[in-house]
């Protein structure tokens, strides 16, 4: 049996969390190894618990949410990042994703599709609801990516589309028959050419460019 997915709680409020938490330890591949009432906090917490995936609230007292994220990103912390909160204002909305989160899901999201969330942002996917990945890329300056994609490879340029497709390391590798080392060296290889941050900016980069319909401009 595969090990549980661990799960830090980072939210103010400790209602959410005690909810969270409540529903989240009946899953039988889910553990909560943490929680955390603020931004610094969660960071110091992570530091410590090693948490797999992150459920984030943005607004919080002291250190944000994104604030935090950015921290975690600095010190080069792995864990997957999702989003929860009942902001969906694009000035919380755009910050957030830019600052490296996996995903965006509201507190009031079923609780059967929260676990399903997390599962998928552990898996490798990129979760934003429809309209979240509209305010990002109608956003001005939607992120970096001023980089050329002209010198992308062919082969990177289908792992791109990929990427753009959700589709994680693992399921790349299948698709194009390669070893998932060889994904994550086209993966970073792609990043670093298109001056993008990580995977949820590439993923916005190839939906604005078209590249999930497998056409990338040259």
């Amino acid at each position: 049996m595969a090990e549980a997915i661990k799960v830090l709680l980072v939210d103010d409020h400790q209602v959410v969390r005690r909810g969270l938490r409540t529903f989240l330890e009946v899953q039988d591949d889910i553990e909560v190894v943490g929680e955390a009432a603020d931004g610094a906090e969660g960071v110091a917490r992570a530091t410590e618990l090693d948490p797999d995936v992150i459920l984030m609230d943005v607004k919080m007292p002291g250190m944000d949410g994104v604030e935090a994220l950015r921290r975690l990103r600095a010190l080069g912390h792995p864990a997957r990042v999702l989003i929860v909160t009942s902001f969906t204002e694009q000035r919380t909305v755009v910050p957030a994703l830019r600052a490296g989160a996996a995903g965006y899901v509201y507190k009031d999201v079923d609780p059967d599709a929260l676990a399903g969330a997390i599962r998928s942002v552990h898996a490798g996917h990129i979760l934003l609801q429809p309209e979240v990945a509209g305010t990002l890329l109608s956003a001005e300056g939607a992120g970096p990516g001023h980089g050329r994609a002209g010198s992308l490879t062919d082969r990177e340029r289908e792992v791109l589309a990929l990427i753009a497709d959700g589709r994680s390391n693992r399921e790349i590798a299948r698709a194009l028959v390669l070893s998932e080392k060889t994904v994550k060296t086209h993966v970073s290889n792609i990043l670093m050419k298109l001056d993008l941050a990580d995977r949820t900016q590439a993923a916005l980069w190839a939906v604005r460019h078209g590249s999930a319909e497998g056409s990338v401009p040259e």
